[in-house]
């Protein structure tokens, strides 16, 4: 059975802001950044333990086409999204959601 994959409200926020930068930039760009996300989405929850623990349990997943990572908690069956950062960002924009209620 697949770990549940659980986006937290933050992370949906960076989701939606990244969203409408793309879509700010070129018409369609936006649904082509999420369709994207979505695969790094399905990656994750087909094999979430590939990725190296980075920080504090934060694992991090790479899209292919865009610059951004996905950083994410690995629990017993459950998959936590704490955070959708652009990868030129400093980490500390999501290190302080590290602790699983931040």
């Amino acid at each position: 059975m697949s770990p549940r994959l659980i986006i937290n409200p933050l992370a949906e926020e960076d989701l939606r802001e990244a969203k409408a930068w793309h879509d700010d930039q070129r018409q369609g760009l936006g649904t082509e950044f999420i369709d994207e996300i979505t695969l790094v989405f399905d990656r994750i929850i087909r094999s979430p333990m590939v990725h190296a623990i980075h920080f504090r349990g934060l694992r991090i997943a790479l899209a292919r086409r865009f610059r951004y990572a996905v950083v994410y908690r690995l629990d017993d069956d459950q998959i936590t999204v704490v955070a959708i950062y652009h990868t030129s960002r400093h980490p500390r924009t999501w290190h302080v959601r590290s602790e699983p209620n931040g």
